[in-house]
């Protein structure tokens, strides 16, 4: 499986789970609509795209096309690329019927279809990762590192998310997420001054 540098943005979870059948590569979801109002979920688009750079991989329909839309105007031209799946009517199999436009979304496409969509975007692709993934940090991890669930733990959060120059309103679940899609492991201990055990190499 063809492995891509760029983040892919899609616009929901069915959208996430066709393109892990395509390519090796790191999916993030919009909510639908609802990344117009999350702004965690946009300063984290914002700093995948600066440091990564974000492919854009909406349904053809009109929906999908607002949201195009609105991150082409909320991020960099140039930190930005566009992929479009072809017009193809019909409805995914796990609805009861097809969408309002009756196109199919990307959900919808064979694999195949959103490889080439993504070649066309001018996607860059790595040597093949040979089936590995890295290690992710686990919300077990977090208890752990005293990031959730103890005295304290809101202020180590808040701290952290200044010292990564994260959106200090993030949940412990929104900040796992972006250190995973950030850092490796060990970037994050490293980055956050745990050594790795985990123990504190400096106060955050």
């Amino acid at each position: 499986m063809r492995r891509i540098r760029e983040v892919i943005v899609v616009e929901g979870r069915y959208d996430k789970n066709a393109l892990k059948q395509a390519v090796d590569a790191t999916v993030v979801e919009t909510k639908g609509f609802g990344v117009f109002s999350d702004r965690e979920r946009l300063a984290l688009l914002r700093r995948l795209a600066a440091e990564r750079g974000l492919i854009l991989l909406t349904d053809s329909d009109g929906a999908g096309f607002v949201i195009r839309n609105f991150l082409k105007g909320a991020i960099p031209k140039s930190q930005l690329k566009q992929a479009y799946i072809p017009d193809r009517y019909g409805k995914e199999r796990r609805k009861a019927a097809p969408g309002k436009e009756g196109k199919l979304g990307v959900e919808g496409m064979p694999p195949q279809v959103l490889l080439e969509a993504l070649e066309r975007a001018g996607a860059t692709f790595l040597e093949d990762s040979g089936g590995r993934e890295r290690p992710k940090l686990t919300k077990a991890d977090f208890y752990a590192l005293g990031l959730t669930g103890g005295a304290g733990s809101a202020a180590r959060r808040a701290a952290l998310l200044k010292r990564l120059d994260l959106p200090e309103r993030m949940t412990a679940n929104a900040l796992l997420e972006a250190v995973n899609l950030l850092y490796t492991r060990e970037e994050f201990l490293k980055e956050a001054g745990y050594d790795e055990s985990g123990a504190d190499r400096a106060p955050l």
